[in-house]
C-alpha cells in the first residue's frame, strides 16, 4: 500500500471523525457555525449537503494523500503531532483563503467559530496521524517472515 492510499484511508478515518463532531454541533448545541455552511458558503454553493460533500472530498482526496506525502518531512517526533502539524498549516491556508476571498462571516458572526475550527482541525490532524501509523505499522508486521532464511 502506498503512502499516498495510506493517506487516503486515514483522511477518511480522520474526516468521519471531524464530521462527527460537527455534527454534535449542528444539530444539538449549535454554538458554532458549521464547517460545511462556512465551506459552501467561501465555494458559493448555496447547500449545506454540498458544503459537507466537498469537506469530505477535502479531507479524504487532498488533505490526506498529501500527508502521506509530507509526513516523513514534518518535523516532529509522532505521528499524533506531525497529523497536528499539517491540519493546523492547513487551518491557516484555509484561513488566509478566508481573508483573500472577503469572507467576512466567520470573524464578523461569532469569532469563536474560528477557535471551533482550530480544535477541529488538531483532532483531524490527530486521528489522521494516528491512523497513518497504524497503516504504516501494520504493514511492516506483516513483511517480517519468522524462521525464515535469508535469501541471500
Amino acid at each position: 500500500m502506498s503512502r499516498v492510499y495510506k493517506g487516503v484511508v486515514a483522511g477518511f478515518v480522520a474526516t468521519v471523525a471531524v464530521s462527527l463532531m460537527e455534527a454534535v454541533n449542528l444539530l444539538t448545541v449549535k454554538w458554532f457555525a458549521p464547517f460545511p455552511g462556512i465551506v459552501a458558503r467561501i465555494l458559493d454553493l448555496h447547500s449545506l449537503t454540498a458544503g459537507w460533500v466537498v469537506h469530505a472530498i477535502a479531507g479524504t482526496l487532498i488533505l490526506g494523500p498529501l500527508f502521506g506525502i509530507l509526513c516523513p518531512r514534518l518535523p516532529t517526533d509522532t505521528p499524533e503531532t506531525k497529523g497536528i502539524v499539517f491540519a493546523v498549516g492547513a487551518w491557516v491556508a484555509m484561513m488566509m483563503v478566508m481573508m483573500v476571498t472577503g469572507d467576512a462571516f466567520v470573524f464578523g458572526s461569532n469569532f469563536a467559530t474560528v477557535g471551533w475550527m482550530l480544535v477541529t482541525h488538531a483532532v483531524f490532524g490527530i486521528v489522521l496521524g494516528n491512523v497513518y501509523a497504524r497503516l504504516i505499522a501494520r504493514e511492516k508486521r506483516a513483511h517480517v517472515v519468522v524462521g525464515a532464511q535469508p535469501a541471500h
